[in-house]
C-alpha cells in the first residue's frame, strides 16, 4: 500500500501511540482533581503544554488545547466576534479557506455581522494590496490560512503581517494546519500573529486533538463554557493521553524538519516530472518555495476525480480529491472555483500529500501506475 493523503490524516506514530496508551492506563486522574493523583495528571497536563511552547517558541499561557483544528478555527474567529463586537462587526478572510472558517463566517453573517471575501490569483494567492483596500475602521479580523489544503500555495504571511502591524486592534489569525513542520515556521509564529490554528492528526497525533496558540493579551471569548478548564477559556475536561501524545508528535516531528521537508519536495518534483509530460494533465501545485513541499494537486482532462482516485486505490496507493471534508459530496474544488478554473476541469482535481514516510520508490511507483491509468482512460475517452 501506498498512502498519499496525508493532508486528509495522518498515521499515529508507534512512539505516540505508546505515549497515548501509557497515559491512559497510568495517569487517568481528572487534572482538576485535588487529590495527589489528580495533581500527577496536572503536571502531565502543564509539562505537555510548555513542551509545545517551547517547540514553538512561545509561553506556555499561550497555548490553549482544543479537539482540533475546525474547533480551534471557529473559537478565533466566533470568539473574536463576541469579544470584539462593540469596536466592529466586519470580518475579511480568503476565497479560498477551509469549511470551518468559512462556514463560521457565514454563520457571522446571519448573525449581522459583515465579511470580505478576498479574491485570489492563478496560483490560489491573495494580493496584498486588496487586503489593505479592504480594511475599514471596523475591521475586527484578518483570517488566513498558512497552506492551502487543495493545491499547497503558501499565503504571503509576511506581507500581511507587515501590513497588519499598522493596525494593532485587528485581530490576526492564521489556520497552520497544514503548515506545521513544512519549513515555514518563521511565517507562521512572526511577532504579529495573534492566533494560530493546529490539528494533531496532521502531524502523527491522534484523531480529535489539537491546540491553538493565543498571544498574550489578545482576548477571545470561550465557546465552551463549564468548568473553567485552561485558564476559564475553553471548559471541558482535558484529553490527557491525546494531549501528551500530541505533544510527542511535535517534538518527534519538528526534530528532523528540514530533512523531512527536503525529501517531500524530492518525491513531489519526481513525481511532478513526471507526470507534466502528458497532454491531457493539468498541474496546479508548482515544486517552487512558493508551494508547500507535500502538496501535488493536478487532473487529467476528461477524467472525474472521484475515478481517478478510485482507480489508483485499485492498484493499492491512495490519494483524495482536493479535499477530504468535501470528497463524499463530489463537489468541484472551492479552491480552483476561486482561481476560476472551469467547472469540468476542476471536478476532475486530485491530490497527492505526503509526508516523511512517503519515499522515491513509492513515487517511481505511482509513475508506472499513473503511466497505466493514463493510457486506460484515453482509451476510453476515444471510445465515448
Amino acid at each position: 500500500m501506498i498512502y498519499f493523503d496525508n493532508s486528509a490524516t495522518t498515521q499515529v506514530a508507534p512512539a505516540v501511540l505508546d505515549t497515548y496508551t501509557k497515559v491512559s492506563q497510568q495517569v487517568w486522574g481528572n487534572p482538576s482533581s485535588l487529590h495527589n493523583f489528580g495533581e500527577t495528571a496536572y503536571h502531565l497536563l502543564e509539562q505537555s503544554r510548555k513542551q509545545i511552547a517551547d517547540l514553538l517558541g512561545v509561553q506556555s499561557n499561550e497555548i490553549l488545547f482544543t479537539s482540533g483544528g475546525t474547533e480551534g478555527d471557529n473559537w478565533v474567529v466566533k470568539g473574536t466576534a463576541l469579544e470584539k463586537r462593540a469596536f466592529g462587526k466586519h470580518l475579511i478572510t480568503t476565497a479560498v479557506e477551509h469549511p470551518a472558517i468559512q462556514n463560521s463566517m457565514e454563520q457571522l453573517r446571519d448573525l449581522g455581522f459583515e465579511i470580505t471575501y478576498l479574491p485570489v490569483d492563478q496560483e490560489g494567492r491573495i494580493n496584498v494590496a486588496d487586503l489593505k483596500a479592504a480594511i475599514r475602521p471596523d475591521t475586527i479580523l484578518v483570517s488566513t490560512m498558512a497552506v492551502n489544503n487543495e493545491i499547497g500555495t503558501i499565503q504571503p504571511l509576511a506581507e500581511v503581517a507587515a501590513l497588519l502591524k499598522q493596525y494593532p486592534r485587528i485581530h490576526f489569525h492564521i489556520d497552520a494546519v497544514q503548515g506545521i513542520g513544512k519549513g515555514i515556521q518563521d511565517l507562521i509564529m512572526n511577532d504579529r500573529v495573534d492566533f494560530v490554528t493546529f490539528s494533531g492528526h496532521k502531524f502523527h497525533a491522534p484523531r480529535g486533538i489539537g491546540f491553538i496558540y493565543a498571544r498574550q493579551g489578545r482576548k477571545l471569548a470561550p465557546l465552551m463554557s463549564g468548568g473553567g478548564q485552561e485558564s476559564n477559556r475553553r471548559s471541558g475536561t482535558e484529553n490527557l493521553p491525546a494531549i501528551a501524545a500530541m505533544a510527542k508528535a511535535l517534538r518527534l516531528l519538528l526534530s528532523d524538519e528540514s530533512e523531512n521537508v527536503a525529501r517531500e519536495r524530492a518525491i513531489k518534483q519526481r513525481i511532478y516530472d513526471h507526470i507534466r509530460q502528458f497532454a491531457k494533465v493539468t498541474i496546479f501545485s508548482q515544486p517552487t518555495t512558493a508551494f508547500a513541499p507535500h502538496i501535488l494537486c493536478f487532473t487529467i482532462n476528461g477524467v472525474r476525480g472521484e475515478t481517478i482516485v478510485h482507480a489508483f486505490e485499485d492498484q493499492g496507493i491512495y490519494i483524495s480529491t482536493t479535499s477530504a471534508c468535501s470528497s463524499k459530496k463530489h463537489l468541484a474544488s472551492s479552491t480552483l472555483t476561486a482561481m476560476h478554473v472551469p467547472e469540468d476541469v476542476a471536478t476532475s482535481a486530485v491530490r497527492i500529500s505526503l509526508d516523511e514516510n512517503n519515499t522515491l520508490a513509492e513515487a517511481d511507483q505511482f509513475n508506472q501506475t499513473f503511466d497505466q491509468l493514463y493510457q486506460k482512460f484515453s482509451k476510453i475517452n476515444a471510445n465515448a
